[in-house]
């Protein structure tokens, strides 16, 4: 069995991929959100706990016991939600995590499309870089995530970048990176201590198609 603990579960990628991971009898979910009011009904192998990842105790709690963390996370404070969570994580012993942050942290993103990019979100990616910078300074087993820009298409279509590799293309689904991490979480070997970037293929362009 194993014990996956998902923070910012009511989120729209963490729904997809609870959803993927729903059926599995050797996964058993545990979702953490702020308002699990709307979690209800979500899933048959979860159960909810209502906190915030600033919470120590709270979250360290949370943690106890799980095999892997699973990040949907977001904010002005991402990077104090990151240090939290590494510190927690370390503190219960618990090593492989999975952290969803954003395209263009590193300034990979090239072209015209990575200059729109930079002028349109660069300022709101200071705390995705600095949370990145943590997550691969920890002594954790990490997966960090850098999806394009994200849309509802139901659809399951992406290839994935290295963190040293130009950037490719401008969207992906957000089903599409949920996939990726239910693949996560049923291999954890796979992508381990990596930081990939996620795309959909042949979706280059000077910007995202519905901006």
């Amino acid at each position: 069995m194993t014990n996956v603990l998902i923070l910012g579960a009511s989120g729209q990628i963490a729904r997809h991929a609870i959803e993927m991971l729903a059926g599995e009898d050797d996964v058993r979910l545990t979702l953490f959100a702020r308002d699990t009011a709307r979690l209800a009904g979500v899933s048959a192998n979860a159960s909810m706990v209502q906190g915030d990842v600033l919470d120590a105790a709270q979250l360290g709690a949370a943690i106890k016991g799980q095999d892997i963390v699973y990040a949907n996370l977001t904010g002005k404070d991402l990077d104090a939600q990151a240090n939290s969570v590494i510190a927690a994580m370390e503190a219960e012993g618990v090593s492989r995590l999975i952290f969803v942050l954003s395209l263009g942290i590193y300034d990979e993103v090239p072209g015209t499309f990575g200059e729109w990019n930079n002028a349109t979100i660069g300022e709101d990616l200071k705390p995705f870089r600095r949370a990145a910078d943590a997550i691969e300074a920890s002594g954790l087993d990490y997966t960090i995530v850098r999806p394009a820009w994200l849309t509802d298409d139901n659809e399951v279509d992406y290839e994935l970048t290295q963190r040293e590799e130009p950037f490719k293309g401008t969207v992906v689904s957000r089903k599409s990176v949920a996939d990726l991490i239910a693949k996560v979480i049923r291999s954890p070997d796979l992508h381990l201590r990596g930081n990939v970037g996620v795309n959909k293929p042949g979706t280059d362009g000077d910007k995202p198609y519905f901006m």
